[in-house]
């Protein structure tokens, strides 16, 4: 079983970073900033700081643990987190050099039920966690706490 980390993201304008990805042949969809926990992480929430860095060149705050999606393959472990500073142009994740892999577009998404109907988030159970969250106004709140 492959057990990913993802981390909703929080801006200081209130906005969260999302990641579109443009594939040939497939219709363009948006994930959630993280993935494979690796042998040498001391443990999720480390492997979760580190992609983050990897993947958009920044360094976020944990602030909570969110929701578990757990399937016949995978267990994946979505976190809050905060973020100020980034830069998409100096990520290093191994699969930004990869042939073949597409489009990665880094995307501000306004913390709104209207903006997230917008996208195309996957994994899709998780994007109706998340619209739910947004609707009862949880990610902001627990950003303050």
């Amino acid at each position: 079983m492959q057990h990913r980390v993802r981390a909703v993201l929080l801006t200081p304008n209130n906005t969260m970073l999302l990641i579109k990805r443009i594939r040939p042949g497939t219709d363009p969809y948006w994930v959630i900033v993280g993935g494979k926990i690796e042998a040498t992480d001391a443990g999720p929430e480390e492997a979760l700081l580190r992609e983050v860095r990897e993947e958009i060149a920044g360094e976020a705050q944990i602030v909570s643990y969110l929701h578990t999606i757990e399937t016949a393959t995978d267990h994946e472990d979505f976190y809050l987190a905060t973020i100020e500073k980034w830069s998409f142009e100096d990520r290093t994740g191994p699969e930004f050099s990869q042939e073949g892999r597409g489009d990665y577009i880094l995307e501000e998404i306004p913390l709104t039920t209207d903006a997230l109907d917008t996208v195309n988030l996957l994994p899709q159970d998780f994007a109706a966690v998340l619209r739910e969250a947004v609707e009862r106004g949880e990610l902001l709140a627990g950003r303050r706490s």
